[in-house]
């Protein structure tokens, strides 16, 4: 298992190779160890970002996959553990023809009532983009991610989500849309 010490502590990665469908292209699956700070995002993010080239995603994917996750991980680091250094957090993705699953586990605080925040910009209780926190994080993250769901298993958060990028062109998508409308036909990501 390779290592890679940085600034902020260990990052620790595990990989297992996967292919996505036909003429898809091989992407190792990534399962990587981080500290819960902003540093260990900057970090990860980095690394993930390299890690997908193999995809050859256009410019506009790769920006979604990264925005997505950094917004996602900054949540943990800002409010699951509330800047605490030196909290673990757990990253998975898996490329399948339907795009990028990916599994991020904390220990930190879970989300309020355990469940997902709603993204609605528009509510005037201080939720909405002009709210001291923001709220546009869940807003941006529900714009790109698909499939995502939350649960609080083992006093850890688990999120998971789907970014329909990468998609296998081989395949046919019924509803219009590249990777809407159709069941993955891989298991999920359950840890």
């Amino acid at each position: 298992m390779p290592i890679s010490t940085g600034p902020s502590g260990t990052m620790r990665s595990e990989t297992g190779r996967t292919r996505a469908g036909a003429g898809a292209p091989l992407l190792d699956d990534v399962r990587l160890d981080f500290d819960g700070s902003l540093l260990g995002v900057r970090e990860v993010l980095a690394r993930v970002m390299r890690s997908i080239d193999i995809l050859s995603l256009d410019p506009d994917e790769k920006g979604s996959v990264e925005l997505v996750l950094a917004e996602a991980l900054n949540n943990v680091v800002e409010h699951a553990y509330r800047g605490a250094a030196e909290r673990p957090v757990h990253l998975e993705l898996h490329h399948a023809a339907d795009g990028l699953h990916v599994l991020i586990r904390d220990s930190g605080r879970p989300m309020p009532e355990e469940r997902l925040p709603l993204s609605d910009l528009s509510t005037p209780d201080g939720e909405g983009p002009d709210a001291p926190e923001g709220g546009f994080g869940w807003f941006i993250i529900r714009h790109i991610a698909r499939d995502i769901a939350y649960r609080r298993q083992n006093a850890e958060n688990v999120l998971t989500f789907r970014v329909a990028v990468g998609l296998d062109p081989t395949l046919h998508w019924p509803c219009g849309h590249e990777g809407e409308g159709r069941q993955s036909s891989r298991r999920p990501i359950q840890k």
